[in-house]
């Protein structure tokens, strides 16, 4: 129960565990000298730069996605492999800025639609009233 790793206190700091790993690691916080000693010695890693291969791929989010390839996943116009990373990276990896990006795009989304379909509303409207007064 006592059993933190580092990576968990960095994810913990990022925000990016589920949240019953994050009340887990919440209530170690509050119990243990040890855990708290350890958090702080990774809060200060950070506050100094670590420079691990690691550190430098999660900080520069190497492998996070372009919007691009989000809207083309939201499209389903991605080859096949791209399709499986993209899945991977939001299913499996659950990575919380791409998440957050995939959900902008789907709200835009649903925002065009409702703007085209008010736009036909009204040229439909327009075609109709002008039919109407050369009657």
């Amino acid at each position: 129960m006592t059993d933190v790793t580092r990576e968990q206190l960095h994810a913990y700091l990022d925000d990016s565990l589920d949240d019953a790993e994050t009340a887990r690691i919440e209530k170690l916080i509050r119990t243990s000298a040890a855990v708290r000693t350890r958090l702080s010695k990774a809060r200060e890693e950070r506050d100094r730069g670590e420079h691990t291969l690691g550190a430098v791929w999660r900080r520069e989010r190497l492998s996070c996605l372009t919007r691009e390839q989000l809207g083309g996943y939201l499209h389903g116009v991605l080859d096949k492999d791209l399709h499986a990373y993209v899945d991977f990276h939001l299913k499996t990896i659950t990575c919380p800025c791409c998440l957050a990006n995939l959900d902008d795009l789907r709200e835009k989304q649903t925002e065009q639609a409702a703007q085209t379909r008010r736009r036909r509303r009204y040229l439909e409207t327009s075609a109709r009233l002008l039919n109407e007064a050369r009657k």
